[in-house]
């Protein structure tokens, strides 16, 4: 938007962070947040032993959990940092401080793990269950089931005893009570096959879960480690990039990636800046154009000054952005939480009065009621109910930023589907900011190419807008200027100089009118011209007007598409802009736009922001993130376009277009409700397969590792189909 209105502070800047170097970041209270990297917090069941442990330690106000990328950040007094560190470890973990943007989004390195343990239990559970079947010793067979749970389950038995220790039920406590407890009854192979389908569910799970984690981090990828850079005697040296500093001039040769922001100080390019805007075709970048790390140089060769740190570029700042989105808890996913956490309690309840009161008040069996009851256990936990909306989350936040559309967090995901309307500016959103001749007319017997030689002479002179579309028009069709004597400004009037030893003007139509040579025809076409949105200038001497020029601000081909992909949605468009009402209505006109609205102040636009909301619907507004501040903060999402570059927009807009591209405008909507689908599908999914089993549970036909099967089936099923966002 480039209305020239003073700007307001939106409610993003107000939440802004004070960067302080180091890993921990002041809050404006006498409180501090630090990051954690937590390797084996792979799932909601450390989660929740964390929430657990370190929820009542004194000096610890908020947890912020980030399973995607293993982060867990704690606002704390400053003196407890070392007992928070040390309760993380209490728990098994290892707690590492995360530094930086780049760090924290660096791959996360796990140690590998040996894999003949598995093999080794595997065997011996298959083992255990063919000497059951073939009648031989009972001892044989549990000695088999021993070996086989020795060899893979003594981690989960560790994990589970620091849970019960805590007052934790999660999946590992429930899996060690249920072994356990098979143990007990004497299903010694069915045991040892539990654990071990349990092991290599887990492993299973986790790789799938790591590709939705490293999702985002494939962007770092794009960054190259090295550039080329000028050094103080002249020669060209290949140094890290991340030690480069601002102001240095970089070297960039064709089909490489670029290694830094910057601004070009020499050459010309093509360059391919789908990492950043998602635009499938190259942009022309050319001297005093800025370039983006990660971006490809396709054909020529150039030189840029780097104008951020490799920390502080577009991308990383793109990458800063989604990981903080990836944190941030959605509507959906702050519900799934809290059913979880009455839900496992409820279920471990259940299984106990079915181990229990059937056999006391009815007479049953207590071995088939305890076994029952086991089954129970091994289905309860709530991982893949707790996992479905973190995963699909973040996979519909790293496809958006594929694409260019960089979202701030899952409730502007979730709250993309309700879109009702969506207010837009008009100048530089809809169209291009630009002003472009549009039309040329002839008034007198003068020859046209003499007529646009002279008003295009006399507009070269002039740096007003309007005079520079003549002039660029003029310069496009291969016009001949001539030299200009006299040359004057007419101040709200336009200019005039000789030519040729003739006097001529080239002014609007008020000009024209004070030199009273303005007729009721010439009135007529004015009239037409401007009730288009068009402003008119014409060229005279001192006797007559011998022609007339159009321009105007051009609508851009994308902004046409998009509004006819949102009226297909069902999305109503309202176009606020401060031009006049004329210009608004012709605008809207030629776009599509089902309601136009001029000559708007600031305050005006909050004003009709305000009365859609009033009237119950979702509103956005469309702007550049900067002006009109109070109605992007008012809105319920606000998106700024052609973000890229401009890092106020990243961090203060809810949805940044990095491009001026409206058409992604229905791709987030489309995102939006595909995400929605998704997450109900996998509600659906987890909550039906348990309750399934639950069933088969009661008339006794699951088994344990038939819930096993079930439990990892469930997590592996939704885990799948949120990742289905990452294809679109």
């Amino acid at each position: 938007m480039h209305d020239e209105h003073s700007h307001n502070p939106s409610k993003f800047e107000a939440e802004a962070l004070t960067d302080v170097p180091s890993n921990q970041r002041l809050t404006g209270t006498d409180t501090i947040q630090t990051p954690i990297r937590i390797l084996q917090m792979d799932c909601p069941t450390e989660e929740g032993l964390l929430r657990t442990k370190l929820g009542g330690m004194p000096g610890v106000t908020m947890l912020e959990f980030n399973l995607m990328q293993r982060l867990l950040t704690v606002t704390h007094a400053p003196q407890a940092i070392e007992p928070i560190l040390a309760a993380v470890r209490s728990l098994g973990f290892t707690p590492e401080l995360a530094n930086d943007v780049l760090n924290q989004n660096a791959p996360l390195p796990e140690p590998a793990k040996p894999w003949w343990p598995l093999a080794l239990a595997g065997a011996a559970a298959i083992a255990s269950e063919a000497v059951e079947w073939a009648n031989w010793p009972t001892w044989l067979a549990a000695v088999l089931a021993l070996v086989a749970v020795s060899a893979c389950g003594i981690t989960t038995y560790k994990k589970g005893w620091i849970a019960i220790r805590n007052g934790n039920l999660n999946i590992n406590a429930l899996m060690s009570i249920a072994v356990t407890g098979a143990f007990f009854l004497g299903q010694w192979p069915e045991a040892a096959m539990v654990m071990v389908l349990f092991t290599i569910a887990e492993l299973i799970e986790a790789k799938s879960l790591d590709r939705a984690r490293n999702a985002i981090r494939g962007l770092l990828q794009l960054t190259p480690e090295r550039a080329t850079v000028l050094q103080a005697d002249g020669s060209w040296k290949d140094v890290a990039a991340k030690s480069v500093a601002v102001g240095a001039r970089v070297r960039v040769k064709p089909g490489e990636r670029i290694a830094l922001d910057g601004k070009i100080v020499s050459g010309r390019s093509a360059i391919n800046q789908a990492p950043i805007t998602g635009e499938s075709l190259p942009v022309e970048k050319a001297e005093g154009d800025p370039v983006f790390a990660g971006t490809i140089n396709e054909s020529g060769s150039f030189e840029y000054s780097v104008t951020a740190a490799a920390n502080e570029s577009t991308l990383a700042r793109i990458i800063h952005a989604v990981e903080e989105a990836q944190g941030a808890r959605a509507p959906t996913q702050r519900f799934v939480d809290q059913f979880a956490r009455i839900y496992t309690p409820v279920m471990f309840v259940i299984a106990l009065g079915m181990a229990v009161l059937p056999p006391l008040l009815m007479g049953g069996d207590w071995f088939t009621w305890i076994y029952k009851a086991l089954v129970l256990l091994v289905i309860a936990c709530p991982c893949a109910l707790v996992i479905s909306t973190p995963v699909t989350i973040v996979s519909g936040l790293t496809a958006a930023a594929r694409q260019g559309i960089l979202i701030k967090g899952g409730v502007y995901l979730e709250e993309g589907r309700k879109l009702a309307w969506l207010a837009l500016d008009k100048t530089g959103t809809i169209t291009h900011g630009k002003p472009a001749q549009t039309d040329f007319a002839v008034l007198s017997h003068m020859e046209s190419a003499e007529l646009r030689s002279i008003a295009a002479s006399l507009a070269n002179r002039s740096d007003h807008p309007v005079s520079k579309a003549l002039a660029q028009a003029a310069e496009r069709d291969g016009v001949a200027l001539r030299a200009v004597e006299s040359f004057e400004a007419l101040p709200g009037r336009g200019t005039q100089g000789v030519v040729d030893g003739r006097l001529f003007y080239l002014g609007n139509h008020r000009l024209i009118h004070e030199q009273g040579r303005c007729s009721d025809a010439l009135e007529t076409r004015l009239s037409t011209l401007e009730q288009q949105g068009k402003t008119v200038i014409l060229l005279a001497d001192e006797h007559e007007v011998h022609g007339m020029f159009a321009v105007a601000d051009t609508v851009k081909d994308s902004s046409r598409e998009a509004i006819a992909e949102l009226l297909a949605l069902g999305i109503k468009t309202v176009m606020l802009t401060g031009d006049n009402v004329h210009t608004a209505k012709a605008i809207a006109g030629q776009v599509g736009i089902d309601e136009a609205r001029g000559d708007l102040l600031p305050e005006d636009k909050l004003k009709v922001i305000e009365s859609k909301i009033h009237d119950g619907n979702v509103v956005g507004m469309v702007g550049d993130g900067i002006n009109d501040a109070p109605a992007l903060a008012r809105a319920n999402i606000g998106f700024a376009m052609g973000a890229a570059g401009t890092g106020t927009a990243i961090e203060t807009a809810d949805v940044a277009l990095m491009d001026d591209d409206l058409r992604k405008l229905p791709r987030f909507v489309r995102l939006s409700r595909h995400a929605h689908a998704l997450l109900v599908q996998n509600i659906v999914l987890a909550l039906g397969i348990k309750a399934i089993f639950l069933v088969l549970t009661m008339t006794g036909a699951g088994t344990m590792w038939m819930a096993v099967f079930a439990d990892v089936g469930a997590s592996l099923l939704v885990v799948g189909n949120g990742l289905r966002l990452l294809r679109k």
